[in-house]
């Protein structure tokens, strides 16, 4: 496979598109979408945030060492965007793209009611990245919609329907069709090498 070098750049997908929720000293709520965001460690389970650190977002997390991470779905796209290219400093951005809060079950900043999957966090360690902030965060709760789950009580991760970006483009994606099982089909590989 011939290749092209980018060099040293962002260009790496798909990614996660989240919007993280947080709240000001006064308690005021704040949407920011991010797509560098992600789950780094099983035991205990962590996630990390990349924030650049003149954001409100930056300010309300290490102010109140809180936030939630909220899965976007496909069809809040365009609401997605608008809180990405939108400043909390200056736009009431619920009012704004008609998405509603809810409260979360352990940490004092509330969830998006159209994500599929909240996810609750505690602050526990910020790395220096330059303009940039990487914030390691203890996964609290996680919120999983009702509508996900089937009659025999598994996931249907369909019925999530997650938006990816695609940063080197700068688009915005669903998912395609399932097209293994993790920890399972690979074995066929293995053959009786185990």
């Amino acid at each position: 496979m011939q290749k092209r070098q980018l060099g040293p750049c962002v260009t790496y997908f798909p990614q996660p598109t989240s919007i993280i929720t947080s709240t000001d000293i006064s308690g005021t709520a704040n949407l920011m979408t991010a797509s560098w965001v992600g789950i780094v460690s099983k035991t205990p389970p962590t996630m990390a945030v990349s924030l650049n650190k003149g954001r409100k977002t930056y300010k309300n997390i290490t102010q109140s060492g809180e936030f939630v991470v909220n899965m976007v779905p496909a069809s809040l796209a365009v609401e997605a965007d608008y809180c990405g290219i939108r400043s909390g400093h200056r736009d009431d951005k619920l009012e704004e793209t008609g998405l509603s809060l809810e409260p979360a079950e352990i940490v004092k900043v509330p969830m998006l009611v159209e994500s599929p999957l909240n996810v609750e966090c505690r602050l526990s360690q910020e790395i220096d990245l330059g303009d940039y902030r990487l914030l390691i965060a203890e996964v609290l709760q996680i919120h999983a919609a009702e509508s996900a789950y089937t009659l025999d009580e598994k996931i249907d991760v369909r019925r999530f329907d997650p938006l990816v970006y695609l940063g080197g483009v700068r688009e915005y994606w669903d998912l395609g069709n399932k097209r293994a099982d993790a920890y399972s089909d690979g074995k066929r590989l293995i053959g009786g090498k185990e």
